[in-house]
């Protein structure tokens, strides 16, 4: 399955969990756990909170990156709780793609009336 695909699950999982729990109003993490539940209800493969390694000039750092929810091993799934979205968000994500080597994120924003109009893709050399 490609990552054009998985996101497409991904967004319906996040749609579903919307509509179950409403929102918003929940903390990150209380989203973040009900899409791994709805994914992996969808028999996708996800890793919660997921520890990347991060390497400086050639050396390994202690502290890690550490995603959200990892699908599949090929996207990656940031979950936000906020009021707004702020734009720093994407260069995050975009730093996170790096350093993990991964091509696709996506971040869900829960923390808006829509969670449809709040799916923001971020690629890193996708075509």
């Amino acid at each position: 399955m490609d990552e054009s695909a998985i996101s497409n699950l991904v967004i319906g999982a996040a749609l579903e969990v919307q509509k179950e729990l409403g929102g918003p109003g929940l903390l990150e993490d209380v989203y973040e756990e009900a899409v791994f539940r709805e994914l992996t209800a969808r028999q996708l493969k996800v890793q919660r909170q997921h520890a990347v390694k991060v390497h400086y000039k050639g050396q390994e750092l202690r502290k890690r990156l550490v995603l959200d929810l990892l699908v599949e091993n090929k996207v990656v799934v940031e979950i936000k709780a906020t009021e707004k979205h702020n734009s720093i968000f994407e260069a995050q994500l975009l730093t996170y793609l790096r350093v993990s080597s991964m091509r696709l994120e996506l971040l869900i924003n829960f923390g808006e009336r829509h969670v449809a109009k709040n799916v923001r893709r971020v690629v890193n050399g996708l075509v």
